[in-house]
């Protein structure tokens, strides 16, 4: 058998299995059938089973999805950019009329020449919009400056913008393939304390937009998590641009990549609004399934990131074919919109979990879009096979992040998917 063992927060060893020959049986429930066994036979249907399963994921693991919050826009600064090519906007987003408390601040980022409205890429991003491109006219973000924070070493303006970075943000490609670039730093909407013990997770992920929400409630086991209140910031931005004249709200492509790739395919499972998610790169919790026990597992999440799932979500460590739910029903709840994952070669990612969990909500897709995954075998790195019309797999080798090539694959899709609108 061949294991790794990993220390968690409080320092217990979990085993992790790496061999596929100790996967075990597993059953995954039917994304077409109601827990009452009731058949899904139309759209009608579908989307009060697409609530059902909603429902179970709030209760069991990323805890209740907060309300929408009005918003008030305040545009901080603008300017040109990017050698002449792209228009800067810094919009500080209050959800107060007064405007205090709580914060986000966007960078938005359009082509100079092209015709509005324009189709946009929208994402979360870890380390402030200042690494985002070396324009010394964007704000630094305030957020970052809370101990244990991920992002808590202040990186250098631009420095996501090196392509030799295993995370790049191509700003100049994406405009000129004709999209805005929409993005904001994640820890104004929940701080992330990496690594860090519990007592410390605790105390510093529930800031910022939590102070928008009731306290937590010590006697619920579904309360709001880090994972909830990003994709509940992803919705917020999704509101942002559907008030902006320059901005094209039924083109919007969501992604993101590792814990934001989570966040990133929770919006989309929750809000309807966004027509195509690029999860990249999620890691358990996220696309691959939790009934295979490969790679990182519900332990490991559990453990070590105690504010991305609510207390409810703990039962199933070690107990994964208990679970009533599996991470394909997620997955189901974007159908009949677009989704392309993007995965790549480490065990721990789980990738062939990926393309498991995909083909098991397919049948969504083909029921109401008569395609869905290609009828493929599990492709090797950079084979696009997988990718079908508005459902699609790709992976590749090399690190941890968003790439070039993801990049590439995810706007080529998005071509496709927005000709056909």
């Amino acid at each position: 058998m061949i294991v790794a063992c990993v220390m968690g927060i409080a320092g217990q060893a979990q085993v992790v299995n790496y061999d596929e020959s100790k996967v075990g049986p597993y059953t995954l429930e039917d994304p077409l059938r109601f827990v009452n066994g009731k058949k899904v036979k139309n759209l009608r249907d579908w989307q009060l089973r697409r609530q059902e399963i909603l429902d179970i994921f709030q209760r069991e693991m990323y805890g209740q999805i907060p309300p929408k919050n009005d918003i008030y826009l305040e545009l901080k600064e603008q300017g040109i950019t990017l050698a002449g090519f792209g228009l800067r906007r810094q919009v500080r987003m209050w959800f107060r009329s007064n405007k205090t408390g709580p914060f986000i601040d966007w960078l938005i980022v359009t082509p100079r020449y092209a015709k509005a409205p324009i189709p946009t890429v929208m994402l979360l991003n870890y380390a402030g919009n200042h690494t985002v491109l070396t324009d010394e006219a964007i704000i630094i973000t305030e957020s970052l400056n809370v101990p244990h924070q991920l992002s808590s070493e202040i990186k250098p303006r631009g420095f996501y913008g090196d392509p030799n970075q295993r995370t790049y943000y191509p700003v100049s490609m994406i405009l000129a393939r004709g999209y805005a670039y929409v993005t904001a730093c994640y820890a104004d909407i929940s701080p992330d304390p990496d690594p860090a013990t519990e007592a410390e997770q605790a105390k510093y992920a529930y800031q910022r937009c939590f102070d928008l929400w009731p306290p937590r409630d010590p006697a619920r086991d579904d309360n709001t998590t880090s994972l909830g209140a990003w994709a509940w910031g992803l919705m917020r931005g999704m509101d942002m641009i559907e008030k902006d004249s320059l901005l094209d709200a039924s083109r919007v492509v969501l992604t993101g990549s590792s814990r934001l790739g989570k966040a990133a395919l929770i919006a989309a499972a929750y809000d309807e609004r966004f027509p195509l998610v690029v999860p990249n790169q999620t890691g358990g919790g996220g696309v691959p399934l939790a009934k295979r026990n490969y790679g990182e597992n519900i332990t490991t999440e559990t453990k070590s990131f105690t504010h991305w799932y609510c207390r409810a979500y703990k039962k199933y460590a070690g107990h994964e074919d208990q679970m009533p739910f599996d991470q394909h029903l997620l997955l189901a709840c974007v159908a009949p919109r677009a989704m392309l994952v993007e995965g790549f070669d480490e065990r721990w990612f789980d990738t062939k979990g990926e393309f498991l969990a995909l083909q098991a909500a397919s049948p969504v897709w083909e029921k109401f879009c008569k395609k869905g995954l290609p009828r493929v075998e599990w492709p090797k790195d950079y084979d696009t096979s997988a990718i079908g019309p508005r459902l699609g797999y790709v992976r590749r080798s090399e690190m941890h992040g968003h790439s070039s090539y993801d990049w590439v694959w995810m706007l080529d899709f998005a071509d496709k998917v927005f000709a056909k609108k």
